[in-house]
């Protein structure tokens, strides 16, 4: 199934197994379709709020995945509230990858404050893509010690995604304006840096807005 930029390059980013992966606000559940047939988990799980959608989800998967060697199973649920718990047989040693995307950064926080917790004990990473707010999820990703596996820009129909792959286990540190994902020679990344420095600009005309140390980090990556 023909999917977008943005889900394309979140599906290249599950570079090894997992015995679950969580497809969150997964709206029609192409992502979640591609990793059932890219056979990267034991268990793929459909994640939305939104029960008309996945009723929909789930007539498409019992319509080709039936039967299928890789299970799924589809969770009409608030994103925040994962029965992580419920599907750590074996909780050493059970993988499981929580893939959020398509939502706000401030909601994403809002999710991670519930899913962190939950997610201590376990062998868990995140894949993550808001569609705004992106310094200030960064800040929180950090102060909660979550480190980099990897990281991207992604372009697409006129707007930018930066999607994050993270572990509390990984020992590279999160930038809070991103470190690998750059390639300035590239002028679509050039024009993103330039948006996002005059974004913070126009909130600095604030005078009750502190965002001159934004500013400065941003700059300092030409």
């Amino acid at each position: 199934m023909k999917i977008g930029r943005r889900l394309q390059q979140i599906e290249q980013m599950v570079e090894k197994q997992y015995d679950h992966i969580w497809d969150c606000c997964c709206d029609h559940g192409l992502l979640g379709f591609n990793l059932l047939k890219a056979q990267v988990a034991q268990t793929i799980h459909f994640v939305d709020i939104v029960p008309d959608l996945l009723v929909q989800i789930e007539k498409t998967l019992q319509r080709h995945w039936l039967g299928a060697e890789q299970t799924w199973l589809v969770h009409c649920l608030d994103a925040g509230k994962l029965p992580i718990r419920q599907f750590s047989i074996k909780p050493e040693t059970d993988k499981h990858l929580i893939i959020i995307a398509g939502i706000g950064g401030e909601l994403l926080i809002e999710l991670m404050q519930s899913l962190l917790p939950v997610c201590a004990n376990y062998h868990v990473e995140f894949i993550l893509c808001p569609v705004h707010h992106n310094y200030k999820l960064r800040q929180f990703l950090i102060d909660n010690q979550l480190g980099l596996l990897n990281e991207c820009l992604v372009f697409e129909n006129s707007r930018s995604y930066e999607i994050l792959h993270l572990s509390p286990a990984s020992s590279q540190p999160l930038s809070a304006v991103g470190s690998i994902m750059w390639d300035l020679t590239d002028p679509l990344h050039l024009n993103y840096l330039d948006k996002t420095i005059k974004h913070y600009q126009r909130i600095a005309k604030n005078p009750n807005a502190h965002v001159k140390s934004i500013i400065n980090q941003y700059q300092q990556l030409r």
